[in-house]
């Protein structure tokens, strides 16, 4: 049964669900797993205040969401399954205004990451 995201624990939920995809999928689960390696619990934390942050304006979230990811070995067809395994999972187990929102964010948020990435990897160095 869809619900509403309201919530730390909707978000922990939401979360939890969808890294358990990702940590099983062919084509995402090596890279995060060789990343994150066993501090799975604390990248959950970070994740948890990221999104509580965004979708209920609750500020638990310090940082820059973008300088961890500059230097992965990434493309566009990963953030594509990134962004199916997200939005499958929102669909699973919400609906409403917050749902959409999460799903607008994670779309906006792959489309930056992708072009920054691609432009630190094209980077040419200047030393």
């Amino acid at each position: 049964m869809q619900k509403e995201i309201r919530n730390i624990e909707d978000i922990k939920l939401l979360v939890d669900t969808f890294y358990d995809k990702v940590r099983n999928d062919k084509l995402l689960s090596d890279i995060f797993n060789d990343v994150i390696k066993d501090r799975w619990p604390q990248h959950l934390e970070k994740m948890y205040a990221f999104w509580q942050t965004i979708l209920l304006q609750e500020h638990t979230y310090n940082g820059s969401p973008f300088l961890p990811h500059a230097k992965l070995p990434v493309s566009r067809t990963h953030f594509h399954r990134w962004l199916e395994l997200f939005f499958s999972t929102i669909d699973e187990l919400f609906e409403g205004e917050k749902a959409e929102e999460a799903k607008w964010r994670a779309s906006k948020m792959a489309e930056m990451f992708q072009l920054k990435i691609a432009s630190y990897q094209n980077s040419t160095p200047l030393i």
